[in-house]
């Protein structure tokens, strides 16, 4: 997997958290520096976490796998990003954003939108084991592209409002699709079909 693959991986997985993000944003009164900092924290360490324990997870059934591995991948990669899009164009008449009700830093409410929102970056190590890739460096780059794009999302939010939540997830979700298809495409054209 190359260095673009993982950095497109990235910007898919993060599509989530970027969109509840700008909802945090577009609750607050005036830019708050150490709160789009908070965010951003946990939202880049659970999705390079998950995407570690995933990899895992699914490394230790790869024997058992093996012979399916890229329709493994492609199924989970496509089953993911196609959720990400139908859920952005579904929700596009629902109007308000529904997770900011509150403006001041909850902890608790925090970790579960972070683990809410990387159980897709599971899914996706859960994929990167069935192709073998190394793990350390895209779980890394995955949590720390969410990092950044969290804390840009939150000001995004603060200063534009709700126009980039739908594009953010919709553009993420079909990342994620293009690139399970390319596994598969790869390992179907390198070992001859089916």
């Amino acid at each position: 997997m190359s260095i673009v693959d993982i950095l497109l991986l990235g910007v898919g997985v993060s599509a989530d958290a970027f969109a509840v993000s700008i909802c945090k944003g577009l609750c607050l009164d005036e830019f708050d520096g150490k709160y789009a900092l908070k965010i951003a924290l946990l939202f880049g360490f659970f999705q390079g976490a998950m995407t570690f324990i995933g990899y895992y997870l699914g490394f230790s059934f790869i024997n058992l796998i093996q012979n399916i591995d890229h329709w493994i991948a492609f199924v989970l990669l496509a089953f993911i990003g196609g959720k990400m899009v139908y859920e952005a164009i579904k929700s596009s008449n629902d109007g308000e954003c529904q997770c900011c009700a509150i403006i001041e830093f909850n902890l608790k409410e925090m970790i579960v939108l972070a683990i809410a929102t990387s159980i897709d970056a599971l899914a996706v190590g859960i994929s990167l084991a069935a192709i073998r890739v190394h793990i350390l460096e895209p779980s890394t780059i995955i949590g720390l592209m969410t990092f950044g794009f969290s804390t840009m999302a939150v000001y995004i939010g603060y200063r534009f409002g709700d126009k980039f939540k739908r594009g953010s997830e919709i553009l993420g979700g079909s990342i994620l699709m293009l690139i399970g298809v390319k596994i598969l495409l790869e390992h179907l054209l390198s070992h001859g079909g089916f």
